[in-house]
């Protein structure tokens, strides 16, 4: 009953569960753990990305597979409990015939070596089809929707390699979209984002799975995007006198609220950040830059304050969740030009091809 309910809850059951106790989360939290471990102390750089990748897919399949021995290693012990009541070749009975005839039984093999001779012992044999059966359905059922929403996912992550660079910033996002019509764009894009936002939350929350799978390049995730569109929100809401405040309002609170309780489903409480993501030296350039490019920004003690205060109710989150996954937080301005995973091949294009950006435009 136990493997079954937890089943139910992880694979059918669309919200997220309070109870402490559970066997999904205690496997992930321990199998993740030792895995992630293992793979930052022997590994380093694209091989430890490569290999946090598998992780994903291959906890699922885990998972799928300890509730299936579960299941038979329970319905044995059922068996176990009723006295002998199955007809074998060799006329004896062990706890290991039970488990045999749990196992055929539980993937509807039919073999017929060992039958059930009692009442008790059909019953159970007929329940234990039932259930097999079902669960094997509901496994199959539960794998295409899971890449589908995987694939909505990063279809939208992937976008932003030209919107917001690689990995994205808020400092590129908001130089990209500061020319002409500039903020009309960027307004349809917070939109799209908080509908993102919105659909990456409720999926999470119904598949939490979902979180361990890595994007396809190693300089892209799910978390810096969010980060991304978090302190592009509160750059705009604390800082820049423009048409998009409203929408960057709506987008900023959906986006925290699906850090906050992804932080929450995960147990992961916040924590400060061990360096300021965006130093006062920092901070003046990213605007003398925006302010170069044409924004009209907002300046003084007011501004300055009201983006400290909204950094600070997300991003103790982001900087937990990224120490969880072992993903690395994104900065809000790069040191130096980054190039766009568009821009780069394993067979180089010539130089004449990647042609300077300036002001938004390629």
């Amino acid at each position: 009953m136990l493997v079954l309910w937890d089943a139910f809850e992880t694979i059918i059951l669309p919200r997220r569960v309070t109870r402490r106790f559970r066997f999904a989360r205690l496997f992930y939290r321990s199998t993740w753990v030792a895995y992630s471990a293992l793979g930052s102390y022997l590994l380093s750089g694209k091989r430890k990305e490569g290999f946090f990748s598998f992780y994903g897919p291959l906890s699922l399949l885990a998972l799928v597979g300890l509730w299936a021995l579960g299941l038979m290693i329970g319905f044995a012990c059922l068996h176990w409990a009723g006295g002998p009541g199955l007809n074998t070749p060799d006329g004896q009975q062990s706890f290991l015939t039970d488990l045999y005839l749990s196992g055929t039984t539980f993937f509807t093999l039919g073999i017929g070596d060992v039958a059930p001779r009692t009442t008790l012992a059909r019953l159970l044999v007929v329940l234990e089809a039932g259930i097999g059966f079902a669960f094997l359905a509901l496994i199959i059922g539960y794998v295409p929707p899971l890449n589908q929403a995987f694939s909505r996912r990063e279809t939208s992550i992937s976008l932003l390699d030209a919107r917001a660079g690689s990995p994205p910033t808020a400092a590129e996002m908001l130089l990209r979209h500061s020319g002409t019509d500039g903020m009309e764009a960027l307004r349809e894009l917070l939109h799209e984002w908080e509908l993102w936002s919105a659909e990456f939350l409720e999926i999470h929350l119904s598949y939490p799975v979902l979180a361990y799978f890595r994007s396809q390049h190693d300089n892209q995730s799910w978390l810096a995007a969010l980060t991304a569109i978090l302190d592009t929100t509160s750059f705009i809401v604390a800082g820049v006198d423009e048409t998009c405040q409203a929408q960057a309002e709506r987008t900023f609170a959906i986006a925290r609220h699906a850090v906050v309780d992804l932080a929450i489903v995960f147990d992961s409480p916040p924590r400060e950040p061990d360096q300021d993501r965006l130093s006062p030296i920092e901070l003046s350039r990213l605007r003398s830059s925006l302010a170069a490019a044409g924004l009209m920004l907002r300046e003084g003690r007011d501004a300055d304050q009201r983006l400290v205060d909204l950094r600070r109710t997300y991003e103790p989150y982001i900087y937990s969740l990224c120490r969880h996954f072992r993903i690395h937080l994104p900065p809000w301005i790069h040191e130096t030009k980054q190039r766009d995973n568009w821009e780069m091949s394993v067979w180089e294009p010539p130089a004449r091809v990647l042609r300077r950006r300036g002001r938004g435009h390629f």
